[in-house]
């Protein structure tokens, strides 16, 4: 029964180590986009950026999925959740690091594409950068395995 507790308190920390990973993603994003990223999703139901952040925190969580699997050590409980608090980071880095290139080599200003709703549908731009950031979170992750 210990250990049924035991694991359950440490797929929370876990948990907590993940949940401050995504708050860094968010707020990374919030930093490369126009405008307050949570107002123009919550209060301006902007569907470009919904799959924008979407696509990141999908991303994110595929990241700190293959960090927590890659954390395992003898070190303990203490070094698992260090090490995948910094992988997720350096994820978060290589993602955002990602957009900041597609942004430097498509014409206008990324940023403010992928927020341009027309006729209720997301620009084209917020699809293939929310897709860009799982594709790069599946890269990250596979090379913690």
């Amino acid at each position: 029964m210990g250990d049924i507790f035991e694991s359950a308190g440490q797929a929370l920390l876990y948990g907590l180590v993940g949940f401050a990973v995504m708050a860094v993603a968010f707020v990374a994003l919030d930093l490369v986009t126009p405008g307050n990223l949570a107002r123009v999703v919550w209060r301006e139901r902007n569907k470009g950026a919904a799959v924008l952040l979407g696509g990141q925190m999908l991303g994110v969580g595929v990241v700190v999925q293959a960090a927590i699997g890659a954390s395992e050590s003898e070190e303990g409980l203490g070094y698992g959740l260090l090490s995948t608090g910094l992988y997720g980071l350096a994820g978060v880095v290589v993602m955002t690091g990602v957009f900041a290139v597609v942004a430097a080599i498509t014409p206008g200003k990324m940023g403010a594409m992928v927020l341009e709703d027309r006729d209720g549908k997301p620009h084209p731009a917020a699809w293939v950068q929310g897709a860009t950031y799982v594709g790069t979170a599946l890269m990250v992750g596979a090379a913690l395995s």
